[in-house]
């Protein structure tokens, strides 16, 4: 009773420590809540080229870093009761930037192995890598209003005022991360300073509490060992953009081409010297679709929602001298990475608008397009907002009244969302037809699936000697409703294609 009335009077009292000046305390939970949010964003970052950029990778590292944030706060305030608060907080700050430098080599070491394994290989990695992390940062906090708390009186102005700056420095470490950071330096060089940082700031607390010396020699040293390992950590990116790991393979049978991979999933093949040479047999389909679709080698107006390698448009125009091709690209580094490798068709033959295919489709003009050409998914990876009834709409607009939209679709049995996607589909366009290998009982086999549609009747598309070589047939539009039986249309407000879509790689 006689320390509490001490504290309501706001006396110091015997053993206990003295409060932090008001802006080092904040400063200190700012930087906190800073880094956690920080590492959760470059976890999304760290995570897809293993596991892909789905929804549920996304939910399993909130939902990991939210459990850290948790097991922080309450361990983190059961041990300021008991223990040298100002060592503690130390300790916490040192230890969450010891624990941060280890998250890419982790990541690293164990994300190879989750590739193909799911959403749990996911969450398990998210749970090694970053929880110990954001539970030791997090505890900082409540250990910091421990030491501010000398006066009940003001108990919630203190508190209130704490949350205030880690909420400030949560929001600040968001927005600075995804807008600042990620554009401007390798992930994996984002997470060492984030780490050293932290590092920095713990010994330096740990220098006005009169830490030994030979402590923080140790601790440095200590940090030094895992930043190194943190730099030399084998990254697979060659280049890391705003929105992927980017690598390019080169094909050691033919020497100056290569592919691009995309959070090393192969995206493109690209022949340097030859754009009429296709490498991947999907990109063939489609190439035969628009062919037999415009017979001819008449000039065409093209959009193509994806630019990966640029192979389809280079193909349009050396097969079609004259055509014009828009390509919709959400991402830069992409269309720069290509460039410096291979020459593109000259302005006005092909122009390359930035940003999400879903924004910048409306900003082309009305019956603008003879072919609209989709191939922004990937292996892991669908833009939902690309596939639903509202998004083929927009498509319809874009294309003449006798143009043709043609998608590559990825899926595998059961392949419930390639199921939702014919159906949607069948609800916007009036003829459509699906180009796929022929799996068992002559449906559809896994793997990409081309759907084209069109409100014009359309010949058989992809008839030729060499697709049927590669096991591929075209089914008419009677056979895509008998596949599309029973699924449900997908539409802005109801696309769950995450958790429709079965995901196989390598």
């Amino acid at each position: 009773m006689g320390e509490e009335r001490e504290r309501a009077g706001g006396a110091e009292g015997p053993g206990l420590p003295k409060a932090l000046p008001p802006l080092a305390a904040a400063a200190l939970v700012f930087v906190a809540a800073g880094a956690v949010l920080m590492l959760e964003i470059l976890a999304v970052r760290l995570l897809a080229p293993y596991v892909g950029l789905t929804l549920e990778t996304t939910t399993s590292i909130i939902g990991a870093a939210l459990g850290g944030i948790a097991l922080g706060a309450a361990v983190g305030g059961y041990f300021a009761d008991r223990t040298n608060t100002y060592l503690l907080i130390v300790g916490l700050l040192v230890g969450g930037g010891l624990l941060t430098l280890l998250t890419v080599p982790i990541v690293h070491l164990l994300g190879p192995e989750a590739r193909g394994e799911g959403d749990i290989a996911a969450l398990g990695i998210t749970i090694v890598a970053l929880v110990p992390a954001a539970a030791a940062l997090s505890a900082v906090s409540p250990a910091v209003a421990h030491l501010q708390l000398h006066d009940l009186r003001a108990s919630g102005t203190i508190v209130g005022r704490l949350s205030a700056w880690a909420t400030a420095g949560a929001l600040v470490g968001t927005f600075g991360t995804g807008f600042v950071i990620v554009p401007l330096m390798p992930v994996d060089t984002a997470v060492l300073v984030i780490g050293a940082a932290l590092v920095g700031v713990g010994l330096t607390l740990a220098v006005v509490s009169s830490v030994p010396p030979a402590g923080l020699a140790a601790v440095a040293l200590l940090a030094v060992a895992l930043g190194a390992l943190t730099a030399t950590s084998d990254s697979p990116c060659l280049r890391d953009s705003k929105y992927h790991c980017l690598s390019l393979v080169s094909d050691p049978e033919r020497p100056g081409n290569f592919e691009l991979l995309l959070d090393e999933v192969h995206n493109s093949y690209v022949d340097v010297d030859d754009p009429e040479v296709l490498g991947y047999a999907y990109t063939r389909w489609i190439a035969e679709g628009i062919d037999a679709g415009y017979p001819g080698k008449a000039p065409i107006d093209a959009v193509f929602v994806g630019g990966g390698g640029l192979s389809l448009p280079r193909w349009l125009d050396a097969t079609r001298p004259g055509s014009r091709a828009t390509v919709l690209e959400v991402d830069e580094e992409i269309i720069h990475l290509v460039e410096d490798r291979i020459r593109l068709p000259a302005p006005p033959q092909l122009s390359v608008e930035i940003g999400d295919a879903r924004v910048t489709m409306l900003e082309l003009p009305t019956d603008a397009a003879d072919v609209v050409v989709g191939d922004a998914f990937s292996g892991y990876t669908v833009p939902w907002q690309l596939t639903t009834v509202e998004w083929l709409q927009e498509v319809q607009r874009v294309l003449k009244p006798d143009g043709l939209y043609a998608v590559n679709l990825i899926d595998y049995e059961p392949a419930d969302f390639f199921a939702a996607e014919e159906a949607t589909f069948l609800e916007v366009f009036d003829h459509v037809q699906l180009a796929a290998r022929v799996g068992e009982d002559e449906r559809p086999g896994g793997g990409n699936l081309i759907l084209f549609g069109s409100d014009r009747p359309l010949p058989p598309l992809v008839t030729s000697r060499a697709a049927q070589a590669e096991g591929v047939a075209t089914y008419t539009q009677a056979a895509v409703e008998e596949l599309a039986s029973g699924a449900e249309v997908l539409r802005d407000d109801f696309a769950p294609v995450d958790q429709l879509r079965t995901i196989t790689i390598g």
